[in-house]
């Protein structure tokens, strides 16, 4: 069966790391999709203007396929993927962190960078709480008054949430499903005389 739930953070969460002087601050945040990260990403430059470096990863969806690292200017591979490597160490996703370094004037080297913004990372995660969450699909349908018994009851049978109900000649319902129960109530829905169904981009 599909699975529909996945790890997240519940909120924002900070985390730090001292090494030689530099200092580096983590920032964990929740994000929903890509548009959320630059935003973020931005008002922090701001808010850490005396920051050296800004290095980040992110991880969005449920199938953990959608990633970025950014070293801003460290060495290849000494920022960005360590974070990252955070992040699928606790098996979590929708979630980007971001660790700005304040430089303390001694050099750490790469092994000694990498284990900074690991280290910042993984303290930033430690101190989020972590959430399961389940995703789901909205769906309007429009049927028939004659057939509200048979949505009403399926919809009951299959725990699908309701919203936004219009119960005339010509009836209306938003519904919402869990991913993974998606199939079979479009299925059942589907065999419902005049019943119509269309998915809905957004909540």
């Amino acid at each position: 069966m599909e699975s529909d739930n996945y790890k997240t953070i519940k909120s924002f969460s900070e985390g730090t790391y001292k090494e030689k002087g530099s200092r580096f601050l983590a920032s964990a945040f929740p994000v929903v999709n890509q548009d959320d990260i630059k935003p973020i990403i931005d008002r922090l430059h701001k808010e850490y203007h005396d920051a050296r470096h800004h290095c980040y990863a992110y991880m969005i969806g449920k199938d953990r396929i959608v990633w970025r690292t950014n070293d801003d200017g460290e060495p290849s591979g000494t920022a960005g993927r360590p974070i990252l490597g955070q992040i699928n160490s606790f098996g979590l996703t929708n979630i980007l962190i971001v660790v700005s370094r304040y430089f303390g004037g001694t050099l750490l080297g790469v092994s000694g960078l990498i284990n900074a913004y690991k280290t910042a990372a993984a303290e930033a995660i430690r101190n989020a709480e972590i959430v399961e969450r389940t995703l789901y699909e909205y769906y309007d349908i429009d049927f028939p008054y004659m057939s509200m018994n048979d949505v009403m009851k399926i919809l009951k049978e299959e725990d699908a949430g309701q919203s936004g109900q219009s119960f005339e000649l010509d009836c209306s319902i938003i519904i919402n499903v869990r991913v993974s129960a998606r199939e079979r109530l479009i299925r059942r829905l589907s065999r419902v005389e005049g019943l119509k169904y269309r998915y809905r981009e957004t909540k």
